[in-house]
């Protein structure tokens, strides 16, 4: 459900990466933020113009550029555009949301981008990471905040990139079928606009997330074939994918990052998602103590949320009356199933596909991802999956970059490799040259930062706190 921007990892990325920039304002000092960033609530921008339900799927309502930053604080040195679109909601029914598109300032491809899905994991419109990303927001999502730093790396290779908020206008976190149906939106809008200088009409796509980004990175190359053929996508990187909700939260509940799994079952009965079922539902069985988890989930990022329920089990009966037995009620099961990925064979990617999974993840459970892997590939999917065989949920995501932009970039070239492959990599480092000289001084921090970390991702809980307060302070 999450991942690890709430660790020690990230800790070390953050202050190696702000030394980075700290350095840079040395030679171009900043001028004093005039005003904060309006939240997404109380910002027009996200509000569609009347009678956009008769629209089609994917039609730009709105558009504005904005000065993009570095936890608020710290200007990119890139183009920004921010463009509201049409999307749907799991009942087929109209809404709206935001996506955010980068150009690098010099030598952009203009034929192709990348679609980057944040693990923004939180059940607030608060937490948006197109929020996040302007200058003069505060820093509400350190998730969004500090992926933003890995986004960096694609817009380095040349990229333009797209992120969108694909959880929707209520912040439905989990619901797999909503976010799919929101990148693939977001795809569409992002290749119709003319503001970031596209040479083609049909721009190539790859798409890339990890964790939740993985929810979304998953359904949307799972709804492709059927909800969007027409576009131009030539693969999909997801790495520590939640395959199966049931099984995440078996897998999780009671543990350090139990505080994911209130704000997935907030985001699942949010109106937008399964609401008309899944919320009287909840009514039904939800406790004062459970229902105080939901309120907190539904008005925090997940920072918060982990902090706020660690070690705590929602298949309790403190937390709801059904105690365990609510894995097999009818309802619960029925919403739960949707939500998998993998059961029905005419939800294959027709793109290829890049799977990677750390065997010890402590918060993804690895059976659910390879399970996937079979599905897909007996499906007739082009599936390579890499398994990880050092290391937890955060380190992966680190040691997966130069991988993940290595598939990006032979998706692109048409030489990812048909069919089913698996393999397993040992090796816990990251090689700082395997991006290029440009990306050492990143790379060189990742590696001395999952050195300290240590195997299994030990210490992933211990420095949420701290890492908060480095950033939120600004």
């Amino acid at each position: 459900m999450s991942f690890g921007p709430s660790s020690p990892v990230w800790h070390q990325l953050v202050l190696v990466l702000l030394a980075l920039a700290i350095t840079e304002l040395h030679a171009r000092p900043l001028k004093p933020i005039a005003a904060r960033a309006s939240v997404p609530a109380t910002d027009p921008f996200y509000q569609p113009p009347a009678g956009y339900e008769a629209e089609e799927p994917g039609t730009i309502l709105r558009t504005r550029s904005i000065v993009a930053s570095f936890f608020g604080l710290l200007l990119d040195a890139v183009e920004a555009h921010q463009l509201l679109y049409r999307t749907t909601a799991v009942n087929g029914t109209a809404i709206a949301t935001v996506t955010t598109g980068f150009k690098p300032l010099l030598g952009a491809a203009t034929d192709r981008f990348v679609s980057f899905q944040t693990a923004y994991d939180s059940s607030d419109t608060v937490c948006d990471p197109s929020y996040n990303y302007e200058l003069g927001a505060v820093q509400t999502d350190i998730i969004s905040a500090v992926e933003f730093l890995i986004l960096q790396v694609y817009l380095a290779e040349g990229y333009i990139v797209a992120a969108p908020d694909y959880e929707g206008p209520d912040a439905a976190f989990a619901p797999g079928r909503l976010e799919g149906m929101g990148v693939l939106d977001g795809m569409r809008a992002v290749s119709a606009y003319t503001g970031l200088g596209f040479s083609t009409t049909t721009p190539a796509i790859v798409g890339v997330g990890y964790s939740g980004g993985a929810i979304a990175s998953g359904w949307a190359a799972s709804l492709q074939s059927d909800y969007a053929p027409e576009l131009s996508i030539k693969g999909w990187a997801a790495g520590g994918t939640p395959a199966n909700l049931t099984g995440t939260t078996v897998f999780v509940d009671n543990t350090v990052f139990s505080g994911f799994l209130p704000a997935a079952l907030d985001g699942l009965a949010k109106p937008s998602a399964y609401g008309a079922e899944l919320g009287p539902f909840i009514e039904s069985i939800i406790t004062p103590l459970g229902q105080s988890k939901l309120t907190f989930a539904n008005t925090y990022c997940a920072v918060e949320d982990i902090l706020n329920f660690a070690e705590q089990s929602v298949l309790s009966t403190s937390f709801q009356s059904l105690g365990y037995d609510l894995v097999y009620d009818p309802t619960f099961v029925s919403v739960m199933q949707q939500n998998i990925m993998g059961l029905y064979a005419n939800e294959t990617p027709i793109a290829p596909v890049l799977l990677y999974h750390a065997a010890l993840d402590e918060i993804i459970p690895y059976a659910n991802a390879s399970t996937l892997f079979d599905s897909w590939c007996s499906n007739g999917a082009s599936v390579q999956f890499t398994t990880y065989g050092s290391g937890g949920h955060a380190t992966t995501e680190l040691l997966g970059v130069p991988a993940a932009v290595e598939f990006v970039e032979a998706a692109f070239a048409g030489t990812v490799a048909s069919g089913c492959s698996s393999n397993t990599v040992l090796d816990s480092t990251v090689d700082p040259l395997a991006l290029g000289l440009d990306l050492e001084p990143l790379l060189t921090g990742l590696l001395d930062a999952l050195v300290r970390f240590g195997e299994q991702d030990a210490n992933l809980i211990s420095d949420l706190a701290i890492l908060e307060t480095l950033i939120t302070v600004t």
